[in-house]
């Protein structure tokens, strides 16, 4: 038998019983999968986590029966199991890991090409924006943003270039309700590529890839990593076609995440389950608080009730999350809310220990004009707040302290 036999026997050997673990580990709850994921263990020494292997490179051996990886911007052990990791809990076929969310996000609208078209949610995350009308508009791909609450929209958006659908349900900041079965079904009728940013809900509560999505995007900088200290981004695909296609240009563009910031984005992961469900109990009772003021002009949370797209929402996820946004009337109050709370961090991001109070027009959607922000409903009111893992009864003490009487 040659080497190179037997390098590809070895391989199929190995993917046959990756195939197995995996089937049996999807068997498992999702707290489970959490916890035990493959890469729990370290089988060479029975470490309780993976090793961080800090390498650039590896020796071969035998140059015409390499091994697996060979440098590491086309793969490292440590990368390969937080990308395993990840695939796992969206129930995909591959998972990658980025250097930030931008970059996951960035990589996978390569996968269009000059002439094609794109139909985007209308009230994306201002950086998925930006890449979109300053980068990849030079780029001769045509993108139009529309209401995705409204089914029909979609549909009449379609021209014969149309490549692909991309979603973000909820959305960022007014957490707008996508239809992601119905959406999915009808690309599928046309041939499209479908896309879904589910940084806001995470595996934990939403599995997109189980309602027909093709490829699953995260800035898992945020709930993910769940700690403030780590820049991330995941992507996992439905199909090995897919994440084949993925794997060239993540090795192509090389914006991948180093073995250190794999080895924390896994640590946070492991308490994915706890700090949601911890997050999501307070924010409902935060909803609950800010529903009976007065002086809130709206409140976007899709665990309410009366939220646009509830029972949508209901249909296709197991929970609400922990992001909450709010308009308090005016530029100026939001800035005397910023300038007085005692508990949020100000900042840009969501989704970590902290709570997070953000200003979506100076920070998320900074990129969007004023113009563009007045249609999505992004006003000069409008507060984000990302609830962490304080004593919620803390969290409305500040708040209301910080609104004052309004």
């Amino acid at each position: 038998m040659s080497g190179n036999q037997e390098h590809n026997n070895n391989q199929t050997s190995a993917s046959a019983r990756h195939t197995a673990v995996r089937g049996s580990q999807q068997a498992r709850g999702l707290d489970t999968k959490l916890i035990h994921f493959g890469g729990e263990i370290d089988r060479a020494t029975g470490a309780s986590s993976v090793p961080i292997y800090q390498a650039s490179t590896f020796h071969q051996e035998d140059i015409l029966n390499p091994p697996l990886h060979d440098y590491s911007r086309s793969g490292n052990p440590t990368r390969q199991a937080l990308e395993d990791y990840i695939a796992l809990l969206e129930g995909g076929a591959d998972g990658f890991a980025f250097a930030s969310g931008m970059a996951a996000i960035s990589t996978a609208f390569f996968l269009l090409s000059a002439g094609e078209h794109v139909i985007v949610t209308e009230d994306v995350y201002g950086g998925t924006y930006r890449l979109l009308t300053t980068i990849l508009n030079r780029m001769n791909i045509e993108i139009s943003f529309v209401d995705m609450t409204n089914l029909e929209q979609v549909k009449g958006a379609l021209r014969p270039n149309t490549r692909a659908v991309y979603m973000e349900t909820p959305s960022n900041p007014t957490l707008k309700i996508t239809d992601i079965h119905a959406v999915t079904e009808w690309a599928r009728e046309h041939h499209l590529l479908t896309l879904l940013d589910n940084t806001f809900m995470t595996p934990y509560y939403q599995r997109p890839i189980e309602l027909g999505v093709d490829i699953v995007l995260h800035s898992a900088t945020k709930f993910l990593g769940g700690h403030s200290d780590v820049l991330a981004g995941l992507a996992v695909t439905r199909t090995e076609q897919l994440g084949k296609q993925l794997k060239q240009l993540q090795n192509s563009f090389g914006s991948v995440l180093g073995p250190q910031d794999c080895w924390l984005l896994m640590r946070g992961m492991k308490t994915l389950g706890a700090r949601m469900n911890h997050s999501e109990k307070s924010t409902a009772k935060l909803a609950e608080w800010l529903s009976g003021r007065s002086d809130i002009q709206r409140i976007y949370y899709p665990g309410l009730p009366e939220h646009p797209g509830h029972e949508i929402h209901v249909s296709q996820s197991t929970g609400f999350g922990s992001v909450i946004s709010f308009d308090v009337g005016s530029g100026e109050r939001a800035k005397q809310v910023l300038d007085r709370v005692q508990l949020p961090l100000v900042a840009v991001s969501l989704g970590a220990v902290e709570s997070i109070l953000s200003y979506p027009p100076t920070m998320s959607h900074a990129a969007m004009g004023a113009g563009v922000r007045a249609e999505r409903g992004i006003t000069d009111g409008l507060l984000r707040l990302s609830v962490g893992l304080e004593d919620v009864e803390d969290l409305i003490a500040d708040l209301e302290q910080a609104l004052g009487n309004g």
